[in-house]
């Protein structure tokens, strides 16, 4: 039996709002993960809450007990601002950032000189510092912030939904896990994938009509294209029509329904998954990408993955059988 641990993130020395201007922060405590588990000095394995279809896990840091969501679409850290606030006030009002529905404004910076994670080491990490008191509001959770792509490339991720679990493992500069003993798992495929900025795009097919998927685990349902040829529309039955919340806070209507016939190889398909059709020209732009849909919920829901930055690839883990 592996013994429980808090794993400790620890925000050292300095704290950066502007491009120009250098906050000293004097004796900032760790986040703690508080229930999480060491597998091997390299791998810790968290527990998550689904909450409407979003990968959070519980936090503490600066005296304050929160939330996290786990987002690979997200290029950095975030921290919530109305929890983080500077201590004095600027005349910049910060940078602008693109979402997938819309711009950002106003986001402010933060450099943070080493992030630890069960003694595992992360230096020269920066950190973006949005208002996401909306999703609070909508999500009815107190969120302290978004853990993205600049903090999970450094591991290899296994993304488990069948026992809500999150397995963390070190990887070095070619993507070899630093212990071979981390999964009692068989991995069953394989597939690999192209990384555009932060973004994972794999191959798949509707139909036998091929097509580019962005993978993100925040993401609450698939979005298809709206813009995409009729012969792939043909396999989006819409049944609703849905209000979405983009990372701004401004909201939009899209059509719902469920997307049939995916699949990323002949060995590797997927039964039907709720997707929201929409226009990603926004993002495309923003992250220079031509991306057919996004997969998210949907996809972990139906496939334990394994996400590797360094290799570029994508691992499946077949799913338990359940007996009655």
């Amino acid at each position: 039996m592996h013994q429980s641990i808090k794993i400790i993130i620890v925000l050292l020395i300095s704290s950066r709002l502007f491009a120009n201007e250098i906050i000293p922060i004097k004796d900032i405590p760790p986040i703690y993960f508080t229930k999480a588990e060491m597998v091997n000095a390299s791998t810790t394995r968290i527990p998550f809450k689904v909450i409407d279809q979003l990968i959070v896990v519980e936090v503490e840091l600066l005296n304050k007990e929160g939330n996290f969501i786990i987002d690979t679409g997200s290029e950095s850290l975030i921290l919530n601002s109305a929890h983080f606030k500077p201590s004095r006030k600027y005349g910049d009002q910060g940078k602008k950032k693109s979402g997938i529905h819309n711009d950002i404004e106003g986001v402010k910076e933060k450099h943070l000189n080493l992030l630890s994670i069960n003694n595992i080491d992360l230096k020269k990490l920066s950190a973006d510092v949005i208002d996401l008191s909306h999703i609070e509001k909508t999500k009815k959770l107190k969120l302290l912030g978004i853990i993205g792509y600049s903090i999970l490339k450094d591991f290899e991720i296994f993304i488990d939904m069948h026992l809500n679990q999150l397995t963390l493992s070190k990887v070095d500069k070619n993507g070899d896990k630093l212990s071979d003993k981390v999964y009692a798992e068989t991995i069953k495929d394989s597939v690999d994938f192209e990384l555009k900025k932060h973004t994972i795009i794999i191959d798949a097919y509707i139909g036998e009509k091929k097509v580019k998927f962005g993978l993100d685990t925040a993401a609450e349902y698939n979005q298809l294209n709206k813009n995409l040829r009729k012969e792939i529309l043909d396999y989006f039955y819409p049944n609703q029509e849905l209000k979405l919340t983009g990372a701004s806070g401004k909201k939009k209507r899209v059509l719902a329904g469920k997307l049939y016939r995916v699949k990323l190889n002949d060995s590797i398909y997927f039964g039907p998954m709720k997707t929201v059709l929409t226009n990603l020209r926004k993002m495309n732009i923003a992250f220079g990408t031509k991306l057919d849909g996004i997969l998210g919920y949907e996809f972990f829901a139906q496939k334990r993955t394994i996400i590797n930055y360094r290799k570029k690839k994508l691992y499946f883990i077949e799913n338990p059988i359940v007996t009655h």
